[in-house]
């Protein structure tokens, strides 16, 4: 095993992110299948106004997730493993077969609005940059209470990690770090508090819309980044899938245990690359490159090669 494909999740969108796909034949056909499940315009979903709601920012990283992978798979092979952040989940589990796309769409539409309707408001996520999760956790347990909740949310990276909560708490937290020594704390862009206990009821109604939709074993290596680990019964992964938004991202843990697995080229799907960047600095040995910033035939010669090398 040594290509892997990885999707990221929310707080990487950018406003013109479908009209930036390539216009080819199968992103026209999964854009057109986005629109009839969907019932609207999908283009429409990567407007700045549109990207204000999370329903919009998480169907556009599904929808240009699974254009990018299914054009790539077809002009240079599939992968041997995918990963995904957050709802970046859903494109991988798409591409590795687990889920259909339509049902994809209909699930993530309905996770999406079923976090958005939860905390309509002052809540969010904030990266805390340049502190260990040793010095952090307790800084996080000083400021939680039930009138201020926070919680370590994502572990990107050992002195990359993501809180979230209320806004006031998190600040709180953030002042604290930056006292102990994080050279930065940064709000990310999503409007609600993921990763945490605070979406336990949302997860809970979102894995009964899940018990309804079939789910395959995978074609591919599915890595879950909430466990960060291999998984590949149906089950366990459809209840994966259902409450990963209330599960901590364990970025980091998927990343080395995908190294340790073989995998010596990492291709980002669309729009950015925040992943490429992780996993540079996790093995800069191996290569991580972001299908935003190289060509398709680029990408087709590395992913070539790494077979030859392979073989």
């Amino acid at each position: 095993m040594s290509i892997l494909f990885t999707f990221p999740g929310q707080g990487t969108q950018r406003a013109g992110m479908l009209h930036a796909l390539p216009q080819k034949a199968l992103v026209r056909e999964v854009m057109d299948e986005a629109c009839e499940v969907l019932g609207r315009d999908a283009l429409a979903l990567d407007s700045a106004e549109a990207l204000r709601s999370s329903v919009a920012v998480q169907l556009a990283l599904l929808v240009a997730g699974v254009a990018t992978a299914r054009d790539l798979i077809h002009e240079a092979g599939p992968p041997d493993a995918v990963a995904g952040l957050s709802v970046g989940a859903y494109p991988a589990a798409v591409v590795a077969s687990v889920l259909s796309y339509a049902d994809a769409l209909r699930l993530v539409e309905r996770r999406a609005r079923l976090m958005e309707a939860a905390y309509p408001g002052g809540y969010g996520m904030t990266a805390i940059l340049g502190l260990e999760r040793a010095a952090l956790e307790p800084l996080i347990a000083q400021v939680h209470s039930d009138a201020s909740p926070v919680y370590l949310a994502n572990i990107n990276a050992p002195t990359q990690l993501v809180i979230a909560g209320a806004h006031a708490a998190m600040a709180r937290v953030a002042e604290l770090a930056q006292k102990r020594g994080a050279y930065a704390a940064k709000p990310v862009a999503i409007s609600v508090p993921s990763h945490c206990p605070l979406l336990d009821a949302p997860a809970a109604e979102l894995a009964l819309a899940m018990a309804d939709v079939p789910v395959a074993v995978p074609r591919l290596r599915y890595f879950s980044a909430s466990l960060g680990r291999a998984l590949s019964a149906p089950a366990r992964i459809a209840d994966d899938l259902a409450r990963n938004m209330a599960l901590p991202v364990k970025w980091h843990d998927t990343t080395v245990l995908a190294h340790e697995q073989g995998v010596r080229l990492s291709v980002e799907m669309p729009p950015g690359s925040v992943l490429t960047k992780l996993g540079a600095l996790a093995f800069p040995e191996a290569l991580s490159v972001a299908a935003a910033d190289t060509r398709a035939d680029t990408l087709a010669v590395l992913m070539a090669r790494e077979r030859q090398r392979e073989q």
